[in-house]
Parts: structure tokens; C-alpha cells; sequence
């Protein structure tokens, strides 16, 4: 191509505000047929028997959706099946057990294949291990694990045997999984001696023998995978710690029954960020969570068992979940796993892992497209990625601009996009376009999913006009949704249900999830997700609590008060920044401010890192004593700041402006 055919081929791609999937792309899609919006309209609830018809029940249900208890929703009731059965005996028996389920990849190039019969035999070995152990069903077994294959194959075991389990982000520190523990009251732990991360192995057994010791009850049993081998660290177990490899040897060939589960008895406990700062356990239950994960990894990421498919979250966050694990293996696919990150030991590495598996979806983060652009073109040009027919992003939303670089440069401007608005709360996705149906708008999650009724409305509770900005409000229930919040239901409803009396209808008071996010719409209904606006700071498209960080803070000595917000970032999304005062007697000097990184790093982990610590004598407050945090983003973000006059002691914004400028420049 001529410089200056290509420099006119950028110029269209800019402009560009509407892309349509190809009709090669189309003709294949699992769903296609545009009617499906006003099927699922028509034929609500009883519409989500089609995500209940991918898996299999024991028993089938007798009611889709039992709504006589608002907020607090039953699917699928009466219907009896186990998640570890519909991800792996059912592939086995059905004449599939030769296909791969799982391709890992090592950071130093090691790779591991399971078909699905061998994860069938691990899965069984491990579930009679860990009855061995003492779990028994409806036992909460906390799993602290990098990505590694013993993950998955640890979630599907104690499904197996009816005991949901617990993930948490190994990136977390001791103290975060020492109190994820103590709140689910979990006495089993599954972990490993170590992982690499850039080529050099990290502890991890130490890091969990520390949260160990901050668990408030007693803890029956822990399992230590040994990752690292010759590169270990040479820990001796405790008393009641047990080799992997020990247990699996001690139970070679062994097979266990699928424990029969209930549609709502709970799968697992994932917890995520809350505004209190105490981490909230969200409940997700077997049937309609399982059926909505199948559901949503067909319509919307277009799996087939043929495929390979490529999710390159972590399994410690929900997406890992639902389009690593669940979703993927209960459609019968090949998933992939990587265990490093996408610059090690070079900037081609994800684009490397694709032509190798000849990767045909790959669903990646905002977050790491906007790495890929800084990196640049040259390093996926190097590969040969013809293989991939769907791309989607996940975490935050995408701007057009790295929309389009990832169509152009990953894509060949050939795969449609799907970006994909949902949270952990949601169990999956929400707004997004059907990749079969739907033109594509960069920068624009979509319309709504069929059958889920979202909407963008007011502080009254009333739709607002197209492209006005609003609150993004779901206002009818759907299979994937949490059912609660562990042990504390008024938690539940108080964070995430408002009741609205609709005076048009001569229906009751409706409830209302509020998933705290603003957005807007279009005239086409496409909705444009515009950020967070509770008190959570989504970095690299991880949620984090504002309070949970700034607990952290305070408990520095030295610190007397702390403020955290988010602060736009090219890489991240967000960035934290901390506005700390000093107790009396102690200086805001480099020592402090090394403390206070090192203690948000140790409460709640790297991930949490302030990439900005600023030391003021005061922070910015109103007349009743509440610090105005929407000044301290202006002031972050370099923006024009917003109405002072409500403040008690204006005159310290600027100086806190002048500080952070200073800081910006050094």
C-alpha cells in the first residue's frame, strides 16, 4: 500500500463513527437474526429458557423466575444440576473427551494441555481429596491462587462436591485474604508456593502463612501447589498443610459423584469493593448464574466448541470467572491461560500466544489496548493473527480512538468489537452489541442485551432525553444476577435496590438495581457508560473502595486524616491519588510518603498503589464537615475546578493544586 493510500485509509478509519460486522461474519454468528430484541420483549421471563437449555438440569426447574420476594430474586426454581458436571462429564460423555479444555502457557514458555477428559480425572482426584480434608457441601473453601491451571481445576473440584468456593486476586495481600477468609468464615485454604511475575519467582506461601495468622477462627486444612520447583523458597509445610501433588498421588483414579445442587444454592463468593471500605461478598448461585455465563459466552462472544478462545483477564476477578472458566468449559471449548503479563520478556507476547494457538476470540481489557497503542503497531505486525475472527473488551469502557486501533491493528478491520459493560454484581454481560446483529459505535458499550431492560434516568427515577447524562439503571431481574450480599441482606438492599412507585401503572412499587455508573443514550439506544459515581476507583479495570484504601492510609503512623480519589490515567483509566495530613510532629517527607505506598500495598496490594501521595495541612470541606472529593479529582486531573464558595476553607485548594502541579512536573 502507497504512504499516501494509507495515510488517506487512517484519515476514513477517524472519521469513521458507525462499523457494521462483515456478512462472511454474520452468516456464522451464533445469533443473527435481529427479531431476537423483541422475541425476548415479548416472551419475558420465559425468554431466559434459552441460557437454561445450554447446560443440563438433574431436575428440571419448575418456575423461570419466582419474583414474589423483591429485591430478592429466584431462578429457575426447583431445578436441580452441579456446574463441575456441565463442564466436564457431559463433554466426556458426549463423545468430546479428546478435546482440549485448557491451553496454559507459563511466563518462561512452559506450556500445559489438558483435554477435557484429563481436567475430568484431575477434577475427580482433587474433590476426593478435599472430602478427605474435611469439606463438606456448603463449606466455603477460599482459593488464593496466581493463574495457574490447579485454579480452575480447585473451582470445578469443589463444585463437584457442593462447596462454593472463594477466589481471591493472589496480587491481594495477607491482610485482604486473611479478611475475606474471617467474612466468609472459610477453614480451607488452597494456594501455592509461588509464581513469576517478569521472569523472577515470587513467595506467595509466605504471603499466605501471613494471612493465615490473621484468621480469627480456626483453619482445618491448606493446600500448597508447588509451582516453582528448584525456584521455591524452601518452606517446610505446617502441620496441617498438604502437598497438591502429594494428595492427587494419594487419590489417583478416584471419582466422585456430582453433588445434586439446588438452582440457588450458592456456586461461589466473589468480593469486590465497597464504599464502607469493608469488601462486599457477593453471591452467585448454580443455575442462573451457570445458564447466564453460557448464555452470554454464545450470543455475545460467539463461541463454538471448535474454537480457541482467549480471555486474558485474571480468574481473581469475575471475568475470569464467567469467560475463563465457566462459560467457555460449559459450552465445551478450548480456553487458554497465561500465566505472565503482556510485556515479558517482550511487547509481542499476547500476539505471539495468538499465532501460536491460532486463537479465534480474544477478549482483553482497555486498559492493555492502550499499552498496545503506546508500544505500537510493529510488535502485533510481527505475527501472523489472521486466525481471529471476534475481538471484545472488558473492565471500563474503550475511547473510539483505541477502538479503532484495536480494529485496525488486531482485527485487520475485519473482527467485530464487542465492548462489554457488566460487574461482578451482574455475573455477566449486560450492554453490549449482539456481534451478528448490531452495527458497532466506538466508544459506545451498546444497546442493552436482549432481555435486560436497562435504562438511563434521573436522580427521580425518570428516563432522561437522548444524550443527556443520567444514571444507568436495570429495571427488570436476570438469571446472572447476585442474590445477595454473604450474610447480610440489608447490605444488599441498601447498596444496590431503589424502590420507585410508578404512578402510570397500576402495577406495585417497582425495584430498581442502581449499579452506581453514569451514562448516557442515543437515539439508537446505545449506551455510553461515563464512570463510576460512588466512591470506587476502577484501576486498570479493577474496582477498589476509596475507603478501603484510605483505612489503609491512616493506619500508617503518621497519618492523621487521608483522601482518595481516581485521577485520569493514559494506561490505567484511573489512577489513586492520596491527599494526606500529618499528625503533629511528623514531616510529609519521602520516608512517609515510602510508608504510606508500602501500607496500601500490604493491606490491600500492589494493584492499590497511589501513584500520587500529597501532603496538606488541610483537605478541601464543606461547612458540615464533608471533604469534597469532586475538587480533589479537578485538582488531580489538571481540570478547571468547580464551585468553592461551599466550602469552609477554600484558599487550601489552591495550594493543594500548586503541590500536585509540582509533583506532576518532578
Amino acid at each position: 500500500m502507497s504512504e499516501e493510500a494509507q495515510v488517506e485509509l487512517e484519515a476514513r478509519l477517524a472519521e469513521q463513527e458507525e462499523f457494521e460486522p462483515s456478512a462472511e461474519f454474520v452468516e456464522q454468528a451464533n445469533v443473527s437474526d435481529p427479531e431476537i430484541y423483541d422475541e425476548f420483549e415479548e416472551n419475558w421471563p420465559e425468554c431466559w429458557e434459552r441460557a437454561a437449555d445450554l447446560i443440563d438440569w438433574d431436575d428440571d426447574y419448575d418456575t423461570v423466575l419466582d419474583d414474589s420476594n423483591p429485591p430478592f430474586y429466584e431462578w429457575f426454581t426447583g431445578g436441580k444440576l452441579n456446574a463441575s458436571y456441565n463442564c466436564l462429564d457431559r463433554h466426556v460423555e458426549n463423545g468430546d473427551k479428546n478435546r482440549v479444555a485448557i491451553k496454559w502457557e507459563g511466563e518462561h514458555g512452559t506450556t500445559r494441555t489438558y483435554t477435557y477428559q484429563d481436567l475430568y480425572r484431575e477434577v475427580n482426584e482433587f474433590a476426593a481429596a478435599l472430602r478427605e480434608l474435611g469439606v463438606e457441601e456448603d463449606d466455603v473453601v477460599t482459593l488464593y491462587m496466581p493463574m495457574i491451571p490447579e485454579l480452575p481445576i480447585a473451582m470445578l473440584a469443589c463444585a463437584r462436591i457442593g462447596a462454593p468456593h472463594s477466589v481471591v486476586f493472589a496480587g491481594f495481600s495477607a491482610e485482604a485474604l486473611a479478611t475475606r477468609m474471617n467474612s466468609a468464615n472459610s477453614e480451607f485454604l488452597v494456594t501455592c508456593d509461588g509464581y513469576y511475575r517478569r521472569g523472577d519467582p515470587l513467595d506467595h506461601l509466605d504471603k499466605a502463612n501471613e494471612g493465615l495468622d490473621g484468621v480469627d477462627h480456626g483453619v482445618e486444612a491448606t493446600v500448597v501447589v508447588d509451582r516453582l520447583g528448584d525456584d521455591g523458597f524452601g518452606h517446610d509445610l505446617r502441620g496441617n498443610q498438604h502437598g497438591w501433588d502429594d494428595l492427587l498421588a494419594d487419590h489417583t483414579g478416584d471419582r466422585v459423584d456430582p453433588v445434586q445442587r439446588d438452582a440457588e444454592d450458592m456456586l461461589f463468593l466473589m468480593y469486590t469493593s465497597g464504599t464502607t471500605g469493608q469488601p462486599k461478598g457477593v453471591k452467585h448461585t448454580t443455575g442462573g448464574y451457570l445458564s447466564y455465563a453460557a448464555w452470554t459466552s454464545h450470543a455475545v462472544l460467539d463461541i463454538e466448541k471448535e474454537d480457541t478462545y482467549w480471555c486474558s483477564a485474571d480468574i481473581g476477578w469475575i471475568t475470569g470467572h464467567s469467560y475463563i472458566v465457566y462459560g467457555p468449559l460449559a459450552l465445551g471449548t478450548t480456553t487458554v491461560m497465561y500465566e505472565g503479563t503482556p510485556d515479558f520478556p517482550n511487547r509481542d507476547r499476547l500476539w505471539e500466544i495468538i499465532e501460536k494457538y491460532s486463537v479465534d476470540i480474544f477478549y482483553t481489557a482497555p486498559t492493555a489496548i492502550r499499552a498496545f497503542m503506546k508500544w505500537g503497531s510493529r510488535f502485533p505486525e510481527q505475527h501472523d493473527l489472521s486466525s481471529l475472527r471476534l475481538l471484545g473488551t472488558v473492565g471500563e469502557p474503550i475511547n473510539p480512538r483505541a477502538w479503532k486501533w484495536y480494529y485496525k491493528h488486531i482485527g485487520n478491520e475485519d473482527c467485530p468489537i464487542v465492548d462489554t459493560w457488566w460487574q461482578t454484581e451482574t455475573g455477566g454481560m449486560m450492554v453490549t452489541t449482539l456481534p451478528g446483529v448490531g452495527k458497532m459505535k466506538p466508544g459506545s458499550a451498546g444497546p442493552p442485551l436482549p432481555g435486560i431492560d436497562a435504562q438511563i434516568v434521573d436522580t427521580g427515577g425518570k428516563e432522561v432525553e437522548a444524550g443527556r447524562a443520567g444514571y444507568l439503571t436495570v429495571n427488570k431481574p436476570w438469571p446472572g444476577m447476585l442474590r445477595t450480599l454473604y450474610k447480610n441482606d440489608e447490605r444488599f438492599v441498601q447498596e444496590y435496590w431503589q424502590e420507585y412507585s410508578d404512578t402510570d401503572s397500576d402495577d406495585s412499587d417497582d425495584w430498581v438495581y442502581f449499579p452506581e455508573d453514569g451514562a448516557k443514550v442515543d437515539d439508537d439506544g446505545y449506551i455510553t457508560v461515563l464512570g463510576r459515581v460512588d466512591d470506587v476507583i476502577n484501576v486498570s479495570g479493577h474496582r477498589l473502595g476509596t475507603m478501603e484504601i484510605e483505612s489503609a492510609i491512616v493506619g500508617v503512623e503518621g497519618v492523621a486524616e487521608a483522601a482518595v480519589v481516581g485521577a485520569n490515567h493514559d494506561l490505567k483509566g484511573e489512577a489513586v491519588y492520596a491527599y494526606v495530613i500529618t499528625e503533629d510532629g511528623h514531616d510529609g517527607d519521602d520516608d512517609l510518603r515510602g510508608r504510606i505506598i508500602e501500607g496500601v500495598e500490604d493491606a490491600i496490594g500492589p494493584i492499590a498503589r497511589p501513584e500520587e501521595v500529597v501532603f496538606t495541612p488541610e483537605l478541601p470541606k464543606t461547612r458540615s464537615g464533608k471533604i469534597m472529593r469532586r475538587l480533589l479529582e479537578d485538582v488531580a486531573n489538571g481540570d478547571e475546578l468547580g464551585n468553592t464558595s461551599t466550602l469552609r476553607n477554600p484558599d487550601v485548594v489552591e495550594d493543594i493544586q500548586q503541590k500536585v502541579q509540582q509533583q506532576q512536573r518532578t
